[in-house]
């Protein structure tokens, strides 16, 4: 089971917190390379999509998008955005397949068990269309533990997650590394990748 109740009490307890904190998103440069690669009018998945400021930048440029969070409090936030259709569901209850031109995984499959994440992307990549575009960013490290504020966290290297990618039937391309203060207050190292399905 992917959904771990200690972190989502975390979210749940600091979502304003974490959608001020997360205010700028919108600005992120890898939603908009990910935006300019995807087709006018394409459909999106915007998964774990937190309060919103991303599905909500998605519909602004034109995107169909739906978005998903399993902390009730962020759906709520992401259903005021005209726009974005947004519903309570974990990263299991993502099914269907050829779906979507898009999925957004930003920060969100951190939170999942290293051990379902093989399936995940699985799951995800078959919900993509054929060419369609996959966006991954996690905090790069190893093993999985709690940070300081009780949420639970998987960590990857690059060529670890790559090679998940390319297990799940992706094809990863670019990336991009850096390291940002995280809604904890700790500066973390992350990574992005853009894959295509």
């Amino acid at each position: 089971m992917s959904v771990d109740p200690e972190t989502l009490i975390v979210y749940g307890a600091k979502a304003a917190e974490y959608a001020d904190m997360t205010q700028g998103e919108a600005e992120n440069r890898f939603l908009s390379i990910f935006i300019e690669a995807l087709p006018k009018g394409a459909r999106v998945l915007d998964l774990g999509c937190g309060p919103g400021h991303s599905a909500a930048a998605m519909a602004h440029a034109g995107l169909s998008v739906d978005a998903t969070d399993a902390a009730p409090e962020m759906v709520a936030m992401a259903q005021a955005h005209e726009g974005v259709t947004a519903w309570h569901a974990s990263f299991d209850e993502i099914t269907g397949e050829a779906l979507y031109d898009g999925i957004w995984a930003n920060f969100a499959l951190l939170h999942a068990p290293k051990a379902d994440m093989p399936r995940h992307l699985a799951a995800l990549a078959r919900a993509l269309k054929p060419g369609g575009r996959f966006h991954i960013g996690m905090k790069t490290g190893t093993g999985e533990k709690r940070d300081t504020i009780g949420r639970r966290y998987a960590y990857y290297t690059e060529p670890e997650l790559r090679s998940l990618l390319e297990d799940a039937g992706l094809t990863p391309g670019k990336s991009w590394a850096g390291q940002e203060r995280g809604l904890d207050g700790v500066i973390a190292p992350w990574v992005v990748i853009h894959a295509d399905a």
